[in-house]
């Protein structure tokens, strides 16, 4: 008997970048061992995200079809769709789903997840629109404890479509992406296949400006070196300031700390040697870099740039041990009653723009002007492939991760 295709999109929209849950805080005191029990959970929750998000982007930058290519993505959003998916795995198929994210089933259950997304949902900013969707066809009868989950846990707003009718179902789809990312991504779903029969999707889309803004009148064509023998020009921002950084010697790594004007940073990172910091760079870095961040006076040299990425994981996941939620052998018993789905794909989409003003370059900022006089300022010029990781300042959230090859496609 054929499995009915259930469609995994995972797609976020990003905007000059960030986007995370503020730090879990801890419970009242009144209920000591309950509290703790419950933060301890989402404090593995939360560290097997982080854990989950260099797997994947170590098995993203190792795959062939990312050679020499632009990678970035939002490691929270995959976990967000796959953890949501796994609310209606059952057997071996959640096993494999709890496992590739990383999740201890020893020490973890469904409803702890569970509890621990509708705890990051619930402390979302403001500044940052995410959640999830389900679009389901008419011939699916969704459990009513699968839909109560993902609508409490996951924050997922519901649709009835008729996907006989693919022009207009894919219009649907769409327009529901698009309104949610500002019309970043427009075109999520090319085509449909008729014997689709659910769609789940989960989107962020964040819109954030620098703490201190470059000077657009500053921005100049400059060079940027995308291998040994291949430059490209770019319009690379300057800007000379107080600024955070950090050199880590162990793995010969610049770290520059551009901070936006809420609690999310960004983390641009220049290796000597790229191969190196991406087989050695963990979570316990991100922390070590926030924490030891120098503060001297620098001339910073930034690109300009719009990119956008697509990734149709099935393989990816497959290889980190998620395979049979794609073929005859999944059990996703618990998402509806007497029909035996499959997985068809897992897509994700993602954006990062990246200008003088954070997201908004027309924003009204006051320039500070400084007096003339020679004196030496240090270089850090991003001039070469580097790596981009966005986190909250706590480090407590892999937000986004990327690595810039060529800012020019």
């Amino acid at each position: 008997m054929l499995s009915a295709p259930v469609v995994l999109w995972i797609l976020s929209a990003l905007v000059c970048v960030g986007r995370s849950h503020h730090h879990i805080g801890h419970g009242e005191k009144a209920q000591d061992t309950a509290a703790d029990d419950a933060n301890n959970k989402i404090s593995l929750v939360t560290s097997a995200n982080k854990e989950f998000a260099f797997r994947l982007y170590r098995k993203l930058a190792g795959h062939a079809a990312s050679q020499g290519k632009n990678i970035f993505f939002s490691p929270l959003s995959v976990s967000t769709a796959l953890a949501a998916l796994s609310v209606g795995a059952q057997g071996e198929t959640h096993q494999q789903l709890f496992r590739g994210l990383g999740f201890s089933s020893s020490q973890l259950a469904q409803t702890d997840v569970d509890q621990a997304f509708r705890t990051f949902f619930a402390n979302t900013s403001q500044d940052i629109s995410q959640g999830t969707a389900m679009f389901v066809g008419s011939i699916l009868k969704p459990k009513p404890e699968f839909l109560d989950a993902l609508k409490q846990s996951f924050s997922a707003e519901g649709f009835s479509v008729d996907f006989t009718k693919t022009t207009e179902s894919a219009d649907t789809i769409n327009q529901y992406v698009s309104d949610k990312t500002n019309g970043k991504i427009n075109k999520l779903v090319e085509s449909l296949d008729p014997d689709t029969v659910m769609y789940l999707l989960s989107y962020i889309y964040y819109k954030g400006k620098w703490e201190t803004p470059f000077d657009p009148r500053d921005t100049r064509q400059d060079v940027f070196r995308v291998e040994e023998n291949t430059e490209v020009q770019v319009q690379m921002m300057e800007m000379e300031k107080d600024v955070n950084t950090y050199r880590d010697q162990a793995i010969n790594t610049s770290v520059l700390h551009l901070p936006f004007n809420n609690s999310y940073s960004m983390l641009l990172l220049l290796p000597e040697n790229m191969t190196t910091l991406e087989n050695n760079i963990s979570p316990a870095h991100v922390t070590k870099w926030l924490k030891w961040l120098k503060t001297e006076t620098y001339n910073i040299y930034v690109p300009k740039f719009s990119i956008k990425t697509s990734y149709k994981l099935n393989d990816v996941l497959t290889e980190m041990g998620m395979a049979d939620m794609f073929g005859d052998r999944a059990d996703l018993g618990g998402i509806a009653e007497g029909q035996k789905l499959a997985v068809s794909e897992v897509v994700h989409q993602a954006t990062l723009d990246v200008d003088e003003g954070g997201a908004t370059a027309a924003a009204a900022t006051g320039i500070g002007f400084i007096p003339l006089s020679f004196h030496y300022v240090p270089e850090l010029k991003f001039n070469r492939p580097f790596m981009v990781v966005i986190t909250d300042r706590t480090a407590e959230n892999m937000l986004f991760m990327g690595k810039i090859v060529n800012p020019n496609i």
